[in-house]
């Protein structure tokens, strides 16, 4: 039987040159600041990255990297850590990052997800507010809590 797959597509316009949003998608240091991880790997080809808490210095995530084509575009594998000897629970990000009128044009497509798995649903709740504190962090210098949760009414 053939596992139901998913995917999300997010586009972000950030007013920032394509160089430095994809600096900001690679570089340990810059996604500690935004991302409360940092994304650790020599980025090429067929390399390892791993997605490093930040607090603590744990690898949650991990994957290989299947396209690096700075400043245009990024691919990654994805998978938690905890399953990375499952080939199923892989799923792949693309970004593409885009000049766009004296900005840049950001998708993100994070597809081949197990419809109904928990990283379906972490992802669908995480991206959002990454990129919005990828934008911020790239326009004001300030990133925004990514781990912050709605307050109870």
């Amino acid at each position: 039987m053939t596992t139901e797959r998913t995917s999300f597509v997010y586009v972000t316009f950030i007013s920032a040159p394509p160089e430095k949003v994809f600096e900001a998608l690679t570089s340990a240091d810059i996604t500690s600041r935004y991302w409360g991880h940092s994304n650790v790997s020599d980025w090429q080809p067929g390399s390892r990255w791993d997605h490093v808490r930040t607090e603590t210095g744990v690898a949650e995530l991990t994957g290989k990297v299947v396209e690096h084509m700075p400043p245009s575009r990024l691919v990654i594998s994805w998978v938690n850590k905890s399953q990375e000897t499952e080939p199923e629970a892989y799923s792949r990000v693309t970004f593409d990052v885009i000049p766009y009128d004296g900005m840049t044009k950001l998708i993100v497509t994070h597809d081949d997800l197990i419809k109904g798995s928990g990283m379906e649903q972490g992802v669908s709740k995480g991206w959002p507010i990454v990129l919005s504190s990828l934008k911020s962090y790239l326009e004001t210098g300030t990133g925004l809590n990514v781990f912050a949760k709605p307050k109870a009414a």
